[in-house]
């Protein structure tokens, strides 16, 4: 890429970053983050004293309930009070892009990344940043949203890959993923029924 490319490139991420917002806690989701993170964890054997990145964590519901399990885990986001919220409750954040990962290859036995990978404009490139930072024999957990339900989540503005679920698992299997487990989660909101889709993974 030229200097040109790359100053383009640069401006357009910097002007989607002003479309980020907070993600304070809700009992839908904390219902979901503990449901699903129990199910991982059984999934993968995955063991106390695991170091942990966090990818889009909000204000640290899922750095909570890792914490609670015995794990050791870091946070990223790119939204200042969510970053702020996790620091007050002493949890290490950092503000950072998912698809720029500023961690050391091999750095982390685990990434969890739920409802976050929507938000990249090339999630491809994303999962290879995951791909990067994780340990071999290291788990991926990615949960998003899918398409077309009455939440309409493709008509968010901050989503950009909201795409159907095998599409999902053709990334992650192009990634070089082994994909252990694709989940579905079905409830009902005010607008009516709803799906995330939770994939579990392991870096051969």
């Amino acid at each position: 890429m030229t200097p040109f490319h790359l100053q383009k490139l640069e401006q357009f991420l910097t002007q989607i970053q002003t479309e980020t917002y907070p993600e304070p806690p809700s009992e839908l989701h904390d219902n979901i983050t503990h449901h699903m993170m129990d199910y991982f964890i059984k999934k993968c054997a995955l063991v106390a004293g695991m170091n942990v990145l966090d990818v889009g964590c909000g204000q640290g519901v899922a750095l909570a309930a890792f914490t609670q399990r015995g794990f050791h885990p870091v946070g990223i986001t790119l939204n200042a009070i969510d970053r702020i919220a996790c620091h007050q409750q002493g949890y290490m954040v950092h503000e950072m892009d998912q698809s720029f990962l500023e961690f050391d290859d091999r750095t982390f036995d685990i990434v969890w990344c739920r409802h976050c990978l929507e938000h990249s404009v090339f999630p491809y490139f994303t999962l290879h940043e995951i791909f990067r930072v994780l340990k071999p024999q290291g788990a991926l957990y990615i949960e998003v949203p899918a398409p077309d339900t009455s939440s309409r989540h493709q008509s968010n503005p901050n989503h950009y890959s909201v795409m159907g679920k095998t599409m999902w698992a053709e990334l992650i299997h192009r990634t070089g993923f082994e994909l252990l487990d694709v989940a579905d989660i079905n409830f009902q909101t005010m607008l009516g029924a709803d799906t995330y889709w939770a994939f579990i993974q392991r870096k051969p």
